[in-house]
């Protein structure tokens, strides 16, 4: 694969003194640059940003198969966040900034980010600076597409989460109001122990909300209600 020893060339090229800052979610793509840091025999340190509402099987895949990434774990749980914050939404996320976003600063962030991911990402750079952060971000495989990504996988016999196997083609926080409502509550039916915790962290949300005379709460007649709205239950149909 020319796009291979064209990749590793990036990331020879680019490699600050320090090595790089490798943001590792445990998705095929930081599988990949993981493995391409490897084969160009490069300087970098693995962080893994725990949102703790990631799905279990990519957890103990990530514990399985590298543990050799740090784990950056949040002041607050993401659900005890959510009840003093409100709910994410797909215009309006502060959780991305704050759980998976947040580290590397000063430094030179790899990412496993495609253009081919779809259209938010078909418009961003192999090399962006974030002047705010103090950092740049690095896209060696910016412009893989989907096949390349599992012709590399196959040819090099790279481990990743069975989930794919079983039709999720990305990987990430449960019920991600980023993600379709059919997926999200495919996930919820699957991972029902985490669900009833978004559930009771709703709950709490709405009393909350009607404690402090929020009338904007009042559309939902309690907490399992606004979950069901938000999860989007009765819009999946």
């Amino acid at each position: 694969m020319l796009k291979v020893q064209i990749t590793i060339d990036r990331i020879k090229t680019f490699e600050p003194a320090e090595g790089y800052y490798l943001a590792f979610s445990g998705g095929k793509d930081s599988c990949i640059i993981k493995a391409l840091s490897d084969m160009a025999e490069v300087k970098y340190d693995a962080h893994y940003a725990v949102t703790t509402i990631d799905p279990p099987d990519l957890i103990h895949f990530i514990k399985d198969f590298h543990s050799d990434v740090a784990w950056e774990r949040p002041k607050r749980a993401f659900l005890t966040e959510m009840v003093e914050r409100g709910f994410p939404m797909r215009q309006r996320r502060w959780c991305c900034s704050d759980y998976k976003e947040g580290g590397g600063k000063g430094r030179t962030v790899m990412m496993g980010l495609r253009n081919a991911e779809g259209r938010s990402r078909s418009k961003r750079k192999m090399i962006e600076q974030c002047l705010k952060q103090g950092k740049n971000f690095f896209n060696p495989i910016i412009d893989w597409t989907d096949k390349d990504v599992w012709q590399f996988i196959g040819k090099y016999d790279i481990p990743y989460c069975s989930l794919y196997d079983e039709g999720w083609e990305r990987l990430g926080c449960l019920l991600c109001p980023l993600a379709s409502a059919k997926h999200r509550i495919r996930e919820a039916e699957r991972y029902p122990r985490y669900t009833e915790c978004f559930r009771a962290a709703f709950r709490k949300l709405h009393k909350r909300k009607k404690e402090k005379g929020l009338k904007s709460v009042d559309r939902w007649k309690d907490g399992d209600e606004m979950f069901d709205w938000w999860l989007g239950i009765n819009k999946s149909n």
